[in-house]
């Protein structure tokens, strides 16, 4: 686990780190920087980020130091300047790099392994050929897994690289062993295609293909990996990029339009309908309705007016408003849930991948096996030729390459079908957790519910009809740009498809409601206390059907006209046709749903009992939906959190597996784990089943790896392995572990 960093120790100092190849170097980095008096330090792997609280004063220079004599790059971010042209943000030159270098290896490795394998291909000097070819793919391609092996054995330490650097090495050496001091580089040279044990002359055999071909298909495992992994910081940048651009200021009476970045602490500005509120303020004139869904979760937009808080990223959904700026920059809730954001993704503790896991033990070993091998034959007097030629065998026999292919060629087929089904998954590290998955929460608004508002009852008075009752007030509320008059207009165009009443005297009462003349009659609609005013009441069957409505979190429009109280409308979230089954399909795999939202307790029990949900956590802001996690967490949960909005980023980053729906805010996919394309939420039980499955996959992958090398390494130190069967052979456990991993392509989703 990560060093946790004590809140308010010191300033804090955030480098970037270059060079670490697996979870390991972290781990490393880690226990280096916090050896240095004062400093508490933790290192993400994902983020390639080390985040350190120093004593006052403290030169980060020397963390950097201590970061390079651990053999790994440090620097401090650049800073925020100007805005990257567009496109720019996107050039990573370190996975630039890795792609170049595997391109490269592709090109060069084709026609060893072709060569080496298929002896009808095998011309006078073909040896030759593919050691030209070779060379640059064992020394060069292969260059950051030697790096990394020699950083570990400074260390004391063994990992997939140090087995990928010995076994490319062993047979490149033996390689120029054989080619250039033993007979392996006369001119007719064959390898030939048979399968027997028997004692062979080392000085004739080359293994080129297998140097070259372990390489490329390491470094293909990686640069997916690089490519997936850079999307952690991707959550940042699509979170701020949520506010406003420019804002207009008010400057001596007029509009001065000015960059969202020069906006200062009591400036006064104008957001017109449709636009993002510029910074969290305090509204200084005008009514409107605000939409904060993304911010706060809560579904029915929020009544503002003189003198009430607002915050920025914000929708102003009605009228225009003058708002003073109280919080900038970084100040703002924006800026602050991208904290939240970066600090969940930085403390999420790193996954050791499995493959480096059991390196740590086998690679000793093989050495082991290696020398036991080498002394062994020369005991028992054999000469020296052939006890070099056992003891190479083994370390050549022991290269990794299926388990090169164990995980990403898992990966790559149950991704492939996660896609066609609508789920992405973005790397392998993600996998381990959804095994030990015991909790998932559901955000509600967006994930449960459709995230918006809809029309779900029309209660008329007696002696009113219902369709008309409907068509007076769709008719006057389709001149306004309310949230919840929209969704009444929507109803009413729907059921009345060749066009509603177009009202005359259309007059808005802000915050409270509407009224004007439809078809000669004089209609209101709104709050109760609008029909009041006129004077309308309500019957006491209306005022108990408001009431319950009102206690199931739902929002009641009542309308009246001539001079009567005729009906109320009752406008809600609803919940999405497939969320009850959904569920259903998620307790069945053994996960206990939580609802978790910012909406108001009723509403939350209400769609909870709807869908089968028997926790609850309700009425929480964007840090508390953080801390709901965290909670979860310390009482022994693994929690998967499914979500869509803003406000569910940090959760999100936060949770052991975070699944956003693609319907939602860009910042929640970037933040996420898991992205479900559809807005199904029966998507959230494809992508844990095939998770699972995945992982198991790539488990049993790495256990036939293994058991291949295990296998195989006694017959090498007995003499008995000839080129032609270790090729055989590691060709047919990579067919293997192939073939394994294509049975993914069969998962079947539970979505017909």
């Amino acid at each position: 686990m990560s060093a946790v960093v004590p809140a308010g120790a010191g300033p804090r100092v955030e480098l970037e780190i270059g060079g670490m190849t697996c979870a390991s170097c972290a781990t490393r980095i880690e226990k280096k920087l916090n050896r240095l008096d004062g400093v508490a330090a933790t290192v993400n792997f994902a983020t390639e980020k080390a985040t350190a609280s120093v004593p006052a004063g403290y030169d980060p220079a020397a963390l950097i130091a201590e970061v390079e004599k651990a053999g790994y790059t440090a620097t401090m971010p650049a800073p925020e300047a100007e805005p990257k042209a567009s496109g720019n943000e996107d050039v990573d030159p370190e996975l630039t790099a890795l792609r170049t270098r595997l391109l490269v290896s592709i090109a060069l490795t084709v026609p060893v392994v072709a060569l080496a394998m298929i002896p009808v291909l095998q011309f006078t000097y073909w040896q030759w050929a593919s050691l030209t070819l070779a060379a640059p793919v064992a020394v060069w391609g292969a260059w950051p897994f030697h790096r990394a092996a020699w950083i570990n054995l400074r260390h004391g330490a063994a990992t997939m690289d140090t087995l990928i650097s010995m076994g490319v090495t062993a047979a490149f050496l033996w390689s120029l062993y054989a080619l250039f001091l033993g007979t392996a580089g006369m001119p007719g040279m064959r390898h030939a295609f048979e399968f027997t044990l028997a004692p062979s002359d080392g000085s004739s055999n080359i293994y080129l293909e297998v140097a070259a071909g372990v390489t490329t298909f390491i470094l293909a495992g990686r640069y997916f990996e690089k490519r997936s992994k850079r999307q952690a910081g991707a959550a940042l940048r699509a979170l701020l990029e949520l506010g406003a651009k420019d804002v207009s200021v008010l400057r001596g009476g007029r509009e001065v339009e000015i960059p969202v970045e020069q906006l200062r602490v009591g400036d006064e500005f104008v957001v017109r309908p449709g636009e993002k509120i510029a910074t969290d303020g305090v509204v200084v004139s005008g009514t409107s309705a605000v939409d904060a869904s993304l911010l706060t979760g809560e579904s029915v937009p929020v009544e503002v007016a003189s003198g009430d808080a607002v915050t920025g990223a914000t929708v102003n959904a009605g009228g225009r408003l003058v708002v003073r700026a109280t919080r900038v920059g970084a100040d703002t809730q924006l800026a602050q849930m991208a904290r939240l954001v970066e600090a969940a993704q930085t403390g999420k503790a790193e996954v050791q991948r499995l493959a480096d896991r059991v390196s740590g033990v086998f690679v000793p070993i093989v050495i082991g096996i290696a020398i036991v091998a080498l002394a062994g034959w020369l005991i028992a007097g054999f000469p020296a030729a052939a006890a070099f030629t056992a003891a190479v065998a083994v370390l050549v026999v022991a290269c990794p390459c299926a388990l090169g292919l164990a995980t990403p060629t898992a990966l790559l087929v149950g991704t492939g079908r996660g896609a066609q089904l609508g789920v992405l998954i973005k790397g392998p590290e993600i996998l381990e957790s959804t095994r030990s998955v015991d909790t998932v929460l559901l955000d509600k608004t967006g994930t449960v519910t459709q995230g918006r508002m809809s029309l779900v009852d029309v209660i008329p008075e007696p002696g009113t009809d219902r369709d008309e009752l409907l068509r007076l007030a769709g008719a006057l509320e389709d001149a306004s740009e309310h949230p919840i008059a929209q969704a009444v207009a929507k109803a009413a165009t729907e059921q009345w498809r060749d066009g509603l009443p177009v009202p005359e005297n259309f007059t808005n009462v802000e915050g409270r409601g509407v009224h004007g003349v439809v078809d000669g009659h004089a209609v209101v609609v709104g709050r109760e206390s609008l029909l009041a005013d006129w004077p309308q009441r309500l019957s006491p069957a209306l005022v108990s059907a408001k009431a319950r409505a009102e206690n199931a979190g739902q929002t009641v429009v009542t309308v009246g006209w001539d001079g009567a109280a005729r009906g109320i409308l009752v406008v809600a979230d609803t919940v999405k046709p497939m969320s009850a089954e959904a569920v259903a399909r998620l307790k069945g795999l053994g996960l206990t749903p939580v609802l978790l939202t910012g909406d108001n307790r009723a509403a939350a029990q209400h769609i909870a009992s709807h869908v089968g949900i028997d926790e609850v956590i309700a009425e929480v802001l964007p840090s508390e939906k953080v801390d709901a996690v965290t909670r979860l967490q310390r009482e022994g949960r693994v929690v998967a959190m499914v979500g869509d909005g803003v406000n569910d980023a940090a959760a999100l980053a936060q949770a052991d597996l975070g699944i956003a729906m693609g319907t939602g805010a860009d910042v929640a996919i970037e933040a996420s784990d898991i992205t479900l394309v559809r807005g199904d939420l029966r998507g959230a039980v494809d992508a844990i089943r095939l998770s699972r499955k995945t992982l198991g996959t790539i488990k049993s992958n790495l256990f036939w790896a293994f058991a291949y090398n295990v296998a195989a390494i006694p017959i090498a130190a007995l003499g008995l392995l000839n080129p032609m069967l270790a090729g055989a052979a590691m060709a047919l456990s990579s067919v293997f572990v192939v073939g394994n991993s294509l049975r993914l392509r069969g998962f079947r989703s539970v979505v017909r």
